[in-house]
């Protein structure tokens, strides 16, 4: 069963590359090979979350190398949620994307597969180097989704990711040499018995190492002031792409949780919690400035922009008190926020294609004029007036319309936190912790005090500024009259936004089941003791020629 684990990186990898070579320049062939990986690659993930789920580790040895030697990929529960959460954004993007968007360029299917590649491989890979390997592949990738249909505000935005991001790899690349020049490994595993025994005179070089690192993840993740990079990029980007980006910050987020609680935990020795704190004051930083850039942003896009660096901030700020009942919430919260954030993305996309009478880019947009003076802003004539000039007191709403302004409800209680969505039960999970100090659990993480305050305060008051800059937005787009036609709804756009918001529905209903499943996930992250021993102790495959090849090391506790 562990040849699973390869599935989530083989079957897009292999797919990418056929439809490059034989499918480009045939649409509905690329459609149809693409959507059913899709699916494929979410029963897959299904399955690698069931095997997960009864708390065991499985390794898979690439080419038959054990650890530390070789190349693996572990699956543990947090690695599964991820797999998970990827393939049902990729499924959902993927359906709206074939209503058109994948038409305005031939390589939009090739690099859709390469991209959900490298989010699979960034979550399962078992050390540094090839985390590495495959954020170079999230940067390609997206790259050229970001210019997917051309445009000068997308190529602008596109070099402006590309060089921020490059600029992250060759950090991160100087980051990992130094590591490793003080423990003489990139495996994660490894790293965590070898950090605890580093001699006091080479802490400073691995410390620095890892401040780099964490600037890597912290660019990747959008933490303030990194984040500068991700409100033009997502809100120019295309509307499926911008979706699909949504997972992109919990990539960063990842790295850190997983970094943090392995290499930087209670048995860390003197590198124990360290870098916690930055990661508590950046994260409410970086919620302040995605809640005031939401009150401020006058186009969907640059909305949702905003509530993705608000989710982020939020995450990030929560995995800094390295609490276990903490962590607990904040994984409750990430699938909910991110399918509500790409939905969100998707519905702006709909609104601008319908507010710009059928066109993708408003005429300010061709012309490369201000980006901020959208037609959203003008006045509308006749303003709740009906063709006589009278005050309008009913109308029927159309069916598109209808469908739309819902599935906008639905994101802004997720988003702001309100119940009675998954969106309000992930911040009360976070709340609680914080308002019962003696409940934060088992894991001995930084103690809430004045921080814990400052983060609750923040939770509830960013919630409110996020109510608010959705409901004024709200109101403008769905509730207002105007003179515009009604919206022109196919099925395929209306489907994966129901597909998203559906599965923050689920999350609710069976929000009991999910919360065992993010504890017991936030406890083993804070005790990865098992993870340790799984990794390094993990026998070769028998087989031909096995004896040939270097045993491991010994078994560790």
């Amino acid at each position: 069963m562990n040849h699973w684990l390869i599935l989530p990186i083989l079957m897009p990898a292999i797919l990418g590359a056929v439809l490059v070579i034989a499918a480009r320049h045939d649409i509905v062939l690329s459609r149809v090979f693409s959507v059913l990986s899709a699916g494929l690659l979410l029963a897959v993930a299904l399955v690698l979350l069931a095997m997960a789920s009864d708390g065991s580790v499985r390794v898979y040895a690439l080419g038959n190398w054990v650890a530390p030697f070789g190349i693996v990929l572990v699956l543990d529960r947090l690695a599964a949620l991820m797999l998970v959460l990827t393939a049902t954004l990729g499924l959902g993007v993927l359906l709206y994307a074939i209503n058109g968007w994948d038409e305005r360029g031939k390589h939009f299917h090739p690099l859709f597969q390469f991209q959900l590649m490298g989010l699979n491989g960034a979550f399962l890979t078992g050390d540094f180097f090839n985390l590495f390997v495959f954020f170079e592949i999230l940067l390609i990738a997206s790259y050229g989704l970001m210019v997917h249909g051309g445009g000068g505000l997308r190529v602008k935005a596109g070099v402006q990711y590309v060089v921020t991001n490059l600029v992250g790899s060759s950090v991160f690349l100087i980051a990992v040499g130094m590591i490793y020049s003080v423990t003489g490994t990139l495996n994660m595993a490894d790293l965590a018995l070898i950090v605890p025994k580093v001699a006091a005179a080479d802490q400073a070089l691995l410390q620095t190492g890892a401040v780099l690192l964490l600037l890597v993840f912290a660019v990747k993740a959008a933490l303030v002031p990194l984040h500068f990079w991700l409100p033009g990029t997502y809100a120019n980007a295309p509307g499926p792409v911008a979706a699909l980006f949504a997972i992109m910050t919990k990539v960063g987020l990842y790295a850190l949780l997983r970094l943090w609680s392995l290499l930087f935990g209670a048995d860390a020795g003197a590198s124990a919690q360290f870098g916690g704190l930055w990661l508590i004051l950046g994260g409410m930083a970086t919620m302040a400035f995605g809640a005031i850039g939401m009150m401020g942003s006058q186009r969907l896009t640059h909305l949702a922009s905003h509530a993705a660096v608000l989710s982020s901030g939020t995450l990030l700020a929560a995995a800094g008190f390295g609490q276990d009942r903490l962590t607990a919430g904040l994984l409750y919260y990430l699938p909910s926020s991110t399918l509500a954030v790409a939905a969100l993305f998707l519905l702006a996309d709909l609104t601008e294609r319908w507010r710009n009478d059928g066109a993708t880019l408003a005429p300010y947009e061709n012309d490369d004029d201000a980006p901020f003076l959208s037609a959203e802003l003008v006045p509308t004539a006749g303003l709740n007036l009906d063709d006589e000039e009278q005050v309008l007191v009913g109308r029927v709403i159309p069916a598109a319309t209808a469908f739309m302004g819902l599935a906008y409800l639905m994101s802004t209680l997720v988003i702001a936190g309100l119940p009675p969505l998954s969106g309000f039960i992930g911040k009360f999970a976070m709340l609680g912790p914080l308002l019962d100090p003696q409940g934060l659990g088992t894991a001995p993480g930084t103690s809430p005090g004045p921080a814990g305050w400052t983060l609750l305060a923040l939770m509830i008051g960013t919630g409110l500024v996020a109510l608010m800059a959705l409901t004024r937005s709200g109101i403008r787009h769905f509730w207002a009259a105007s003179e515009r036609d009604r919206p022109q709804l196919h099925v395929l756009e209306g489907l994966p936004i129901a597909l998203l918001l559906a599965a923050c529905v689920v999350l609710t209903v069976q929000a009991e089941g999910v919360m065992r499943f993010t504890t017991a996930t936030a406890r083993a992250l804070y005790a990865p003791a098992g993870y340790v021993r799984a990794v390094l102790n993990a026998p070769p495959r028998t087989g031909p020629g096995d004896s040939a090849r270097p045993a491991g090391k010994e078994a560790r506790p």
